[in-house]
């Protein structure tokens, strides 16, 4: 390379000067071939760490965007997992809600569709409706139970000996609460309920020896002045439905009493030494169904039954058949909601339901209230959350 360089230069001068020119040429030459030599020296050094530092710099480059890439990937990482525990979370949260509603909407259509079948309707075979109702429970939890959808226990010949007393009580109970809930409209009904826990309070303290707080006295006490009040001031007082409502309070509280007396018994009778909601559900429904067969040939019901126009209505058994399934989905609903919460918020939740049904009913089947009325019907609601507020607290 310096070769060429030093030629270039010579070609470049006239070849005709003197020999002095010669000599200083000759010098320039050299110092202009050695200013070359550290120039290119220079450029090249220049070019070598221009290299180097670009390398590095590249280097450095990845570096950076290899780190940027990971925090971005741990950042979008933490960000759904954040997104997950929120939304998790949420879900937990929302289930007792979801649950509560579900039974409290269960509860209450079942009421007012059954009024709505035996007033609305003018159906007169509280024992039929029950018999077709509790055909449909059954029917339900085997096919369940077939599915494997819930576990039932087995029947055996002594569990259903066990179960027949707390069987006859519950068939009681349920015509009862027909033929009452045929003569009454729904917000009395409602109120005379609070009834039966003052029965089941007294039971418990005579065959129990439990004992109740001042404040559950003082609850139950303002339970029987609005159910007194509420009577006398009931505009669409009915002799026969009041009746029939004092003996389904009474027979209401004997069930609570006779499986609290049998459970123990009847737990002692099942393979598994338990007895799940579910497989009380299927021995009442199922046990209670040629008992209701006995009763409607007694009572001649069927002959009712076989001539009366309503049940050629397919509304009628469009009702009917929903009536059944949302008896059967408030013992579900009761038993997820349970499970959910626990049994204070159950209890709680069970008092302030009785306002919108107590309502409900009213709008719907247009009761005739007189302002007495109505004040003794909400004393009656007031005194229902109160009793289940002393209930939580003893």
């Amino acid at each position: 390379m310096s070769s060429d360089f030093k030629l270039d230069i010579i070609d470049q001068h006239d070849p005709e000067e003197p020999g002095l020119g010669r000599g200083m040429i000759s010098e320039k030459l050299l110092d202009e071939r050695t200013n070359a030599m550290h120039t290119v020296r220079k450029q090249g050094n220049l070019t070598i760490n221009n290299f180097a530092t670009n390398a590095e710099r590249r280097a450095l480059n990845d570096r950076f965007l290899l780190k940027a890439n990971k925090a971005t990937i741990s950042d979008n990482v933490s960000l759904d997992e954040e997104e997950r525990h929120h939304l998790l979370g949420s879900a937990k949260k929302s289930v007792p809600l979801i649950s509560g509603a579900a039974y409290c909407i269960s509860s209450c259509s079942m009421i007012m569709l059954n009024k709505i079948v035996l007033s609305g309707y003018n159906f007169n075979a509280g024992v039929s409706l029950m018999l077709y109702q509790n055909f449909i429970s059954t029917l339900v939890v085997v096919l369940l139970a077939l599915s494997g959808r819930v576990a039932v226990e087995k029947l055996s010949w002594r569990l259903i000996r066990v179960w027949i007393p707390v069987n006859v009580v519950f068939i009681g109970m349920l015509v009862s609460g027909m033929y009452s809930l045929k003569y009454i409209n729904v917000a009395m009904v409602t109120i005379l309920k609070n009834v039966t826990n003052i029965l089941t309070a007294i039971g418990e303290l005579y065959l129990f020896r439990k004992r109740q707080n001042p404040k559950v006295w003082t609850a139950m006490f303002m339970m029987i002045i609005s159910a007194v009040t509420a009577g006398i001031t009931d505009l669409s007082f009915d002799t026969v439905g009041y009746a029939w409502q004092i003996i389904n309070c009474v027979l209401t509280a004997s069930y609570s009493l006779t499986l609290r007396w049998v459970m123990d018994e009847a737990k002692k009778s099942t393979k598994s030494g338990s007895l799940k909601e579910v497989s009380m559900v299927l021995l009442n429904n199922l046990l209670s169904l040629p008992f209701a067969i006995i009763l409607i040939l007694l009572f001649g019901e069927w002959h009712y039954v076989i001539h009366a126009d309503v049940v050629k209505l397919p509304m009628f058994w469009v009702v009917a058949t929903a009536s059944g399934l949302l008896g059967l989905s408030i013992s579900f609903t009761s038993m997820w909601f349970l499970h959910q919460t626990g049994p204070t918020t159950y209890s709680l939740v069970g008092s302030l339901n009785k306002i919108p049904i107590s309502i409900a009913g009213i709008l719907v089947f247009k009761v005739p209230l007189s302002v007495s009325n109505l004040f003794s019907i909400l004393f009656g609601l007031f005194a229902g959350v109160l009793f289940a507020r002393a209930k939580i607290s003893s």
